[in-house]
């Protein structure tokens, strides 16, 4: 597939809108990884339950009750109508890679190294401004000195002048 049609095929903004961060994890939901794919939620779903030895807790998990909840509530992740038997997988970075292992067809690698290069443009960019951050703080650690040491010359301007008098 050539580099301008693979660019196209999802814009950024709509894989990025699709992670969320549960249990300190950035993820992505099982239907929303199943919709870019193009596949029936229950199809991804039962190739990952075939597959269940290629995720392990820190690649995939099954969200509790009271997370699909809580996200429900907040981010309206289910459409009336749309309820499942089962509650939504959650895919870490690792797990939406080996996704594309289990789910073997060429839209599906495409899609994958697409949201790939997002997870790994978000970690950079938290990196970024983790690193702007120390340096804001080192700033002020610098200055904080440089008032103290200005302090200390205008008092000792000050003793000296007073001798003087």
């Amino acid at each position: 597939m050539k580099k301008k049609e693979e660019n196209s095929l999802i814009p950024d903004e709509i894989i990025t809108n699709k992670i969320y961060l549960i249990r300190n994890q950035k993820v992505m939901l099982d239907s929303h990884l199943a919709e870019l794919y193009q596949v029936e939620t229950k199809l991804l779903k039962r190739q990952v339950r075939r597959n269940i030895e290629r995720f392990p807790e820190d690649f995939m998990f099954e969200l509790s009750k009271e997370e699909y909840e809580s996200l429900r509530s907040q981010f309206g992740t289910l459409k009336r109508g749309e309820h499942s038997k089962y509650l939504p997988m959650a895919f870490s970075e690792q797990g939406v890679a080996m996704l594309s292992s289990v789910l073997n067809s060429d839209s599906a690698i495409v899609v994958n190294i697409r949201i790939i290069r997002i997870f790994t443009k978000m970690r950079d960019l938290l990196s970024d401004n983790l690193n702007l951050r120390l340096e804001v703080e080192e700033i002020k650690k610098k200055l904080n000195n440089h008032d103290k040491n200005i302090e200390l010359v205008f008092r000792s301007l000050r003793g000296t002048k007073q001798s003087y008098v």
